[in-house]
């Protein structure tokens, strides 16, 4: 150069130095298929096998994304519906919830009942006698639980099927909804129809769906709202790839301005999240501890979403972008809703505390008086629940609960020979165990210690995503070992127990890399243990329905000593 200075040339990577040598570079990832990994065309062999022409083969897989799961919830339903109102009684808890829940219906809040020896067989025979109040009674529970059983009981009337209809319809319908949540997580149809099958085929899960208690209606407010935070993920996320520069190959790479100023948009479906813990919350004080897991949990994905997609600070981009916004659709949208399910003790004059605050002065005195009361009658349930030590039969230690150690009994008779059908010549037995499936029980326990594994060493979100369903629902009760607490209150969290054994089966069936052989012989495992698992639901079902057996043959089915 006539200045002397040399020319510059871009440096060259180390890979076109190698091409030269026949080195052929691999493709380049797509970033926005690790931010939403798109759904895998479904297969047609089957349906070809079957003797469907390929466009019709692939038409009928497409629809199995719904058809699978409906046929799934109407198995549910129909094993669920079977016989609901039998026993003709009030079974364990049914006693205050069926009747709150009556007296929602009538006044708007909690009236008061005389002694369930008096109130109880009233309420059963025939005519009917309802010997309600209009005082306002002290009850251990938000009222969202009881408005849902309220809605059988208006439309079937005070009795057994009628204050059963909602948790059934309820227990199947989040047998649907688990179908589908599991399908989107594992963008598998296979893996979250079995998730919603083992479910369907749980113990725990079946019974609790047949009584009116208040802990399934938990457990289906948390699975809408873990549903919606799930779509909420993959519809932020697609917003995050659709901002990222696309290469001349057309394929989307990291990119950190894209990826740390980048809006997620409105997000109906967190905000929907947060109306359904609002629910959960509002039906048993457990449910805020699914909102505390779960806001923890969103903000976690969004880390991931700006750090896949290129911010050097996905920290400080959450926090600019998404933290705020994730608060205010889960923390304020839950509190609210929380307050509008006490709409009909709000406008009573005779529900239980409601004019305590009238006439207060003191620092609070801004606040309006009625919020004061609820807060005053709140504090008052708080101290109720976290104090009640009184001893039951058939209490538990969280500890037990994995591995069933110490189930319920809802209900027992013991017809004599003879009678009531028991048609032996020894006397038999009427019982209802609130127990799950042990197989699937005991499967889950080995499927947790797999899902640790997945997601402390290889990162899975998945199996994050699925360890925080049941640590919402498990981890806490172990705040309270000396309160009297129960295995059945173990059922908010069957969901994410069987998601779990899902994804270790379809890792037991299909691990990647593996070969065809490989392959068959995993799902020849995976479909044993879950015929085994089936096997064990119709062995136990007879205690789960309150069947009349030999009482051998009960006595046969207590596998361990503590379920007696």
């Amino acid at each position: 150069m006539p200045d002397g200075t040399r020319p510059t040339t871009a440096p060259r990577d180390w890979t076109d130095r190698l091409r030269r040598f026949g080195y052929a570079a691999p493709p380049r990832s797509d970033v926005r298929e690790r931010l939403v990994p798109p759904f895998p065309e479904p297969g047609t062999r089957v349906w070809e096998l079957l003797g469907l022409g390929p466009a019709r083969a692939y038409r009928v897989a497409r629809a199995m994304g719904w058809v699978g799961p409906v046929l799934v919830a109407l198995f549910a339903g129909a094993i669920r519906f079977r016989r609901l109102g039998r026993p003709h009684d009030l079974v364990f808890d049914e006693t205050y919830y069926a009747k709150d829940a009556w007296a929602l219906l009538r006044l708007g809040y909690e009236g008061t009942w005389p002694d369930r020896k008096i109130a109880d067989p009233g309420i059963l025979a025939d005519p009917q006698k309802v010997p309600l109040t209009d005082a306002g009674a002290f009850v251990a529970h938000p009222p969202t639980g009881k408005w849902v059983i309220a809605l059988g009981e208006g439309a079937f009337g005070l009795e057994p099927f009628g204050w059963r209809f909602m948790t059934a319809v309820l227990g199947t319908l989040s047998v649907l909804m688990l179908c589908r949540t599991g399908r989107r997580l594992f963008r598998s149809t296979v893996l979250g129809c079995l998730a919603g099958l083992l479910m369907a085929m749980d113990g725990l899960h079946y019974v609790m769906s047949r009584v009116a208690l208040l802990d399934l209606v938990v457990m289906f407010f948390v699975l809408a709202a873990f549903a919606g935070l799930l779509i909420d993920r993959d519809r932020a996320r697609a917003r995050l790839a659709a901002a990222l520069p696309v290469g001349s190959d057309g394929r989307a790479g990291p990119d950190q301005d894209a990826a740390a100023r980048t809006g997620t948009g409105p997000r109906p479906w967190r905000l929907a999240a947060g109306f359904f813990l609002g629910l959960a919350a509002s039906t048993k004080w457990n449910g805020l501890y699914f909102l505390v897991f779960f806001v923890i949990l969103t903000l976690l994905w969004d880390v991931g979403a700006r750090r896949t997609a290129g911010a050097r600070r996905p920290y400080r981009a959450v926090l600019r972008k998404d933290f705020g916004w994730s608060l205010l659709s889960l923390v304020p949208v839950a509190v609210v809703t929380y307050l509008v399910t006490w709409t009909g003790w709000f406008l009573s004059d005779d529900g239980y505390g409601r004019h305590w605050a009238d006439g207060r002065g003191g620092t609070w005195s801004w606040i309006p008086a009625p919020l004061r009361s609820l807060w005053h009658y709140e504090h008052a349930v708080y101290r109720f629940n976290v104090g009640l030590d009184t001893f039951h039969k058939y209490e538990s230690n969280p500890w037990s609960w994995l591995v069933l150690g110490r189930p319920v009994l809802f209900s027992y008779q013991s017809p004599k020979a003879g009678r009531d059908g028991c048609h032996t010549a020894s006397d038999c037995s009427q019982a209802i165990l609130a127990l799950g499936t042990p197989l699937l029980w005991w499967s889950a326990c080995c499927a947790l210690v797999y899902l640790l594994f997945r997601w402390a060493l290889r990162r899975d979100w998945r199996a994050g995503a699925v360890l925080c369903g049941v640590g919402a629902g498990y981890l806490p009760w172990f705040l309270y070992q000396e309160r009297t607490v129960f295995a059945f209150y173990a059922v908010v969290f069957v969901p994410y127990l069987c998601l779990a054994v899902a994804m270790t089966l379809g890792a037991l069936a299909a691990p990647p890399g593996a070969d065809e052989s490989r392959r068959t012989r995993g799902a020849v495992a995976a479909g044993v243990l879950v015929l085994l698992i089936a096997w064990n639901f119709i062995y136990f079902f007879p205690v789960y329905t309150g069947q009349t057996i030999p009482y051998a043959d009960w006595h046969a089915r207590m596998w361990l000593d503590t379920w007696i």
